[in-house]
């Protein structure tokens, strides 16, 4: 029963976060007829639909604990601030920011090669994070040492080219979302955003090396955390 109700949840979250992202960026456009919003729009519904089907398939056990509480008893006090942070200025805020922009500052328009570029960035977003959640059984959203599960070190997949793929997908996508809409302001709001993932990558890999055992061995063999060749 509690798998079910979990599962219900992890979807509800999906689905009715996308609806208050709709809501907050035409609001703030104060139109509807704007055809790239709701090409991301439809882009990330069939995302959702098909990135859940993959998870119930391979990592059903992921979907059970995405969809319990968010905040556990030994989340890390500041992933909590962080968390809080990135979803009032990055899940909701940056799209409150493209519907201002493109219905009425229209401040740097990018034009239909950027679209293109939006939505292959898009697509490379999607694909990273769901082949590193069939991966790693461990990917919840906060920062916390997951003790009772038996927490250990995932270095397959995607983790073998960067130690922190999930944060890598989140930059392509706050990166694509601006270049799909055609909202030059918004690209440079996302940057705002990409710093504080930065900051939270930082951190999360300062805490596993601390407290993981065996985290600091595989950083010996995955030198690089979100950026191959840089960082």
């Amino acid at each position: 029963m509690s798998n079910y109700v979990n599962t219900l949840r992890y979807l509800l979250r999906l689905f009715l976060s996308l609806l208050a992202q709709a809501i907050i960026f035409f609001s703030a456009a104060g139109q509807l007829e704007i055809p790239r919003a709701w090409l991301f729009f439809a882009l990330t519904f069939i995302y959702y639909v098909l990135s859940f089907i993959v998870l119930y398939r391979f990592n059903h056990e992921l979907i059970h604990y995405r969809g319990g509480s968010a905040f556990r008893g030994d989340t890390k006090q500041w992933d909590k601030y962080i968390l809080l942070i990135y979803t009032f200025l990055g899940v909701y805020g940056q799209f409150f920011v493209a519907g201002w922009d493109l219905g009425h500052i229209h401040w740097l328009y990018l034009g239909l090669e950027y679209m293109v570029v939006g939505i292959i960035l898009f697509i490379i977003s999607d694909v990273l994070i769901v082949w590193a959640m069939v991966q790693n059984p461990f990917f919840e959203p906060t920062v916390r040492i997951q003790r009772e599960r038996g927490q250990k070190v995932i270095g397959s997949g995607p983790y073998q080219i960067v130690r922190h793929p999930g944060y890598l997908s989140g930059i392509l996508w706050h990166l694509a979302m601006p270049l799909i809409f055609g909202s030059g302001l918004t690209l440079v709001y996302s940057l705002l955003i990409i710093v504080l993932l930065v900051v939270r990558t930082y951190l999360e890999d300062k805490t596993l090396q601390a407290e993981l055992e065996g985290y600091q061995e595989y950083t010996r063999k995955t030198r690089y955390r979100i950026l191959p060749g840089l960082w």
